[in-house]
């Protein structure tokens, strides 16, 4: 979809579950199940759906899902499915791994950074994208190498090291300008430093706020992820954000909905609803 003269799309590494419950937090199971069914143990399916977008002769991708890297044991414990890949996502918008020119990491959650590398075939794991500048913030990275008891089976090294290493990370503090029209907010919430993505053109706008509002079922302020390391945070980022993006109708990309890719947020008396404007692009089993 066009933001003005700026090209937006999303792109998927498939889908994968999470438990229900941890995905809702202190939300009823009763209440959270009308809207997205578990399955025999309690998770729920989810998209990764990373935003694509060209400005300018620009690709920039911001995330990259779970990749492909992780062993047997992983897959079925997460229920990754094989429906696509981030690769072949992007060649279905004419695009390959090497015309990528900015990654933008969202946080390093295996969830959002894993496609970012690959386990190439004598077993190394190296960049998926060997042109692209990956930006992170510099508090999200001191907290992935130095992740808590809770933290750390979030944070995988093998994610965002090699790419350190073939010195196309670039580590920045505070919110940057990534091209014309596309700059990064940061959110604490999720986590500490969570970064989202602002698009702006002409009259339009939209924004990924990422993790911070990851499905359409959690536009309510109170619904806020058992994840979240830093929950009323997230609840304060809504109460400011959705009044906003109402007056703005401004389009919201979600990263993890398997069904609803972008939607307006409209006020439907004290209620929020949501006019789907593009359907997410993995297939939801």
């Amino acid at each position: 979809m066009n933001i003005g003269s700026i090209r937006c799309d999303l792109v998927s590494d498939g889908t994968f579950r999470l438990d229900g419950g941890a995905m809702f937090g202190v939300v009823p199971r009763s209440l959270w199940e009308r809207k997205t069914p578990p399955d025999s143990r309690n998770r729920i399916t989810l998209g990764t759906n990373a935003l694509l977008i060209r400005v300018e002769g620009r690709n920039i991708l911001v995330d990259a899902g779970v990749g492909r890297k992780e062993p047997e044991a992983f897959r079925e414990m997460f229920a990754l499915g094989g429906e696509t890949d981030i690769v072949t996502s992007l060649s279905e918008q004419g695009l390959a791994p090497q015309d990528i020119d900015t990654v933008v990491l969202t946080h390093l959650h295996f969830d959002h950074a894993g496609g970012i590398t690959r386990r190439a075939g004598d077993g190394e794991v190296v960049p998926v994208f060997p042109k692209a500048r990956h930006i992170v913030q510099r508090a999200e990275l001191d907290d992935a190498e130095h992740p808590t008891s809770r933290s750390r089976a979030s944070y995988l090294p093998e994610n965002w090291v090699p790419v350190r290493e073939a010195g196309l990370l670039d580590v920045v503090e505070g919110e940057v300008e990534v091209a014309s029209g596309v700059r990064t907010v940061l959110m604490k919430g999720h986590v500490r430093s969570l970064t989202g993505v602002r698009v702006e053109s002409g009259d339009e706008c939209a924004f990924y706020p990422t993790d911070n509002m990851p499905t359409a079922a959690h536009i309510p302020a109170p619904w806020v992820m058992g994840y979240d390391l830093y929950p009323l945070d997230t609840l304060s980022f809504k109460e400011s954000f959705l009044p906003r993006a109402v007056d703005e109708e401004c389009v919201v990309f979600f990263e993890h909905d398997p069904r609803v890719g972008a939607a307006r947020i409209l006020r439907d008396g004290k209620r929020w609803a949501v006019e789907e404007l593009l359907r997410a692009p993995g297939k939801a089993r």
